[in-house]
């Protein structure tokens, strides 16, 4: 069983070693944000946000709060994923759009909005995890468009998460999920390492 996104699937690798002279353009990276908001969320919460940290001055400004990882000033650009705390109260305006298209019928709406109501609105590590899910969601789908585009990528959780928030001026409802470098490799990357065997890790019931 093999197509074209199960080889860029199980082609990927992180990237280590990056092109420092190559750049994305403006509209290569708004490309990448928007397949990854095409990325499943919760109740269509879309609660993320993404900070394309691509020129000298900004990556200046995150190298030394992430631990001067090479990978943020050697690749074109490091989002950083933000991931927003999960609020049912902005379900309907996430929803009108659906409802304006015809996909949705407006009555159904209440019916989303309720039951999210009741899931997130006195639940705080709830709307955090969700927070969480959906910035992984967004950051996997980009991940992979790159890897289709050619271009390397390096998810990254080394950072100093209260710096960056303060640095680049997330919101109190946003935290920064991870990092994530896109750009253009170099040789000396791996190969995708071997994984453990699927016996190990899948119960069939």
């Amino acid at each position: 069983m093999t197509n074209a996104v199960i080889e860029c699937i199980l082609s990927r690798s992180a990237a280590k070693y990056y092109d420092p002279a190559a750049t994305l353009s403006d509209d290569q990276i708004r490309e990448l944000v928007r397949i990854g908001t095409s990325a499943p969320t919760s109740f269509h919460l879309q609660n993320w946000r993404f900070i394309a940290v691509r020129t000298p001055e900004a990556k200046a400004r995150l190298s030394p709060i992430a631990w001067n990882q090479p990978a943020i000033t050697d690749a074109a650009v490091t989002f950083i994923v933000c991931g927003q705390l999960a609020d049912s109260s902005v379900i309907p305006d996430r929803l009108a759009p659906l409802v304006e298209a015809g996909v949705m019928p407006a009555e159904m709406v209440p019916e989303w909005e309720i039951p999210a109501r009741g899931l997130y609105e006195e639940h705080p590590q709830r709307q955090r995890d969700e927070a969480v899910r959906s910035g992984t969601f967004g950051a996997a789908a980009m991940i992979y468009a790159a890897r289709s585009l050619g271009l390397g990528s390096t998810p990254m959780i080394g950072f100093d998460a209260e710096a960056v928030h303060r640095e680049f001026g997330l919101a109190d409802d946003e935290l920064p999920v991870m990092l994530l470098a896109v750009g253009a490799e170099r040789p000396g990357n791996w190969a995708q390492k071997p994984r453990r065997p699927v016996a190990d890790v899948l119960n069939l019931v």
